[in-house]
C-alpha cells in the first residue's frame, strides 16, 4: 500500500474516532507512531508545540505536520483531508436529522457518555505529553541519580505559565511566546 494511501487511511481513522478535538487525536498520533515508524513520541511533542503555536486547529495543524513530516507537502495535504473528511460526513448527515432526534433519549445518552470519553483520551494524552517534555528515563537509567529523572527547568517554566495563565488570563499565545523566548534566551535544550 502506498505511503499517501495509508497517511490518508490512519488519519481518516483518527479523524472518525478522536472524539473531543484536536488534543483527542493524541493517542491516536502515539498509536500511528509505534505502529508506523514515521515519527517518534518526542516528535509528536513538537507537533503539538507547534500546532498550538500556529494558527488553526491543532488536530488539523498536528495532521499537517505529521503528514508533511513523512512524505512531504503532497502528505501533508493528504493527511490533513483524511482528518477533515470524517467530520465533513459526519456533519453532513447530522445536520439533515438533528432536529428530529435532538431530544431524543438515546442520542442524549450517546452525547452523555462521549463526554467523559473524550476527557479520558485527552487526560491520556496529556500523561504522554507530560512524559516527554518533564521527565527524562534516558538520564535517569544512565545515572541512576532520581533527581536525573525530572527535567527541572521544564518543570519550573511548566509552573510558572501554568500559574500566571491562571492569574493573569492572557491569551495563550502570549504564553507559547513567552516560552520559546525563554528557551531560546536560557537553553532549555533537554535537560
Amino acid at each position: 500500500m502506498s505511503t499517501l494511501l495509508l497517511l490518508f487511511l490512519q488519519f481518516f481513522k483518527t479523524g472518525l474516532f478522536s472524539v473531543g478535538g484536536g488534543l483527542a487525536t493524541l493517542p491516536f498520533l502515539y498509536e500511528m507512531s509505534d505502529s508506523t515508524g514515521w515519527f517518534s513520541h518526542a516528535d509528536v511533542a513538537d507537533m503539538i508545540a507547534i500546532s498550538e503555536s500556529t494558527p488553526g486547529a491543532i488536530g488539523i495543524n498536528m495532521s499537517t505536520y505529521a503528514g508533511y513530516q513523512t512524505a512531504g507537502i503532497i502528505g501533508g495535504i493528504t493527511a490533513s483531508l483524511g482528518l477533515a473528511l470524517p467530520s465533513f460526513i459526519i456533519i453532513l448527515i447530522i445536520a439533515g436529522f438533528l432536529d428530529r432526534f435532538k431530544d431524543n433519549r438515546y442520542v442524549e445518552a450517546a452525547f452523555f457518555g462521549l463526554r467523559p470519553a473524550s476527557l479520558a483520551m485527552i487526560s491520556a494524552a496529556g500523561i504522554n505529553v507530560v512524559k516527554i517534555a518533564l521527565i527524562n528515563i534516558p538520564a535517569f537509567m544512565e545515572s541512576h541519580d532520581i533527581t536525573d529523572l525530572v527535567i527541572w527547568k521544564a518543570v519550573v517554566l511548566a509552573a510558572v505559565i501554568f500559574i500566571t495563565r491562571q492569574k493573569l488570563k492572557l491569551h495563550p499565545v502570549v504564553f507559547i511566546a513567552a516560552s520559546a523566548a525563554v528557551g531560546i534566551i536560557f537553553g532549555f535544550g533537554g535537560a
